[in-house]
């Protein structure tokens, strides 16, 4: 799977996320582009799935139009998110195109 990780997508996440293909926005110089058209960038990139921690993409997009699917980080910081590791996984790699998760670390 091609996967995009968004600004405060944890960096360490991508240990756990082997076999798939991983790029960061910030790599592809795509930092300073509102959320419209990051996702319709990756879309036309093939990008099958972008992880983000911004929590307000639901609100500001319409998701029902989107081929990529949109996996939100709750709680983002390192150290809750390792903890959950196995969520975020898991959510990942069920996730098909146009689907929309918030995984929340408690």
């Amino acid at each position: 799977m091609l996967i995009l990780f968004d600004h405060g997508t944890p960096r360490p996440l991508r240990r756990h996320l082997s076999g798939h293909t991983i790029h960061r926005v910030l790599n592809l110089g795509w930092d300073r582009v509102a959320n419209g058209l990051l996702i319709a960038r990756a879309e036309q990139a093939g990008y099958e799935l972008l992880i983000t921690t911004d929590q307000n993409v639901r609100y500001q997009q319409n998701l029902a139009i989107r081929k990529i699917a949109i996996l939100v980080l709750v709680d983002h910081n390192w150290p809750y998110s390792q903890a959950g590791i196995n969520a975020i996984v898991s959510a990942a790699g069920e996730m098909g195109p146009g689907d929309y998760r918030e995984v929340t670390i408690i």
